[in-house]
């Protein structure tokens, strides 16, 4: 058993989670991200599912930024009083 899990367990948390649950969320989380769910049938290992979900993540938030950036130029050029504008700015919000 984990340290974490029996110290749970000695300062009377009743939140153990079972070694069958863990493998249920880590199942899930692997249909999650697209670098994984094409190996659906192929064994993945937890830890190369928990990185390959960060991995996944950072680029996300790559993404978001790029596309923050990408609307702030384009409001930038635009007339702020335009309906353009209006939907650029809720979009940046």
């Amino acid at each position: 058993m984990s340290s974490r899990r029996s110290r749970s367990r000695q300062s009377g948390v009743s939140t153990e989670i079972t070694d069958a649950q863990i493998t249920d969320l880590v199942s899930k989380l692997q249909q999650l991200i697209p670098e994984l769910r094409a190996r659906r049938s192929d064994k993945v290992s937890a830890s190369k599912v928990l990185q390959e979900t960060c991995n996944y993540i950072k680029s996300l938030h790559r993404e978001v930024d790029d596309l923050s950036d990408r609307l702030s130029q384009l409001l930038a050029t635009t007339d702020s009083n335009s309906a353009q504008a209006a939907i650029i700015r809720s979009l940046l919000m």
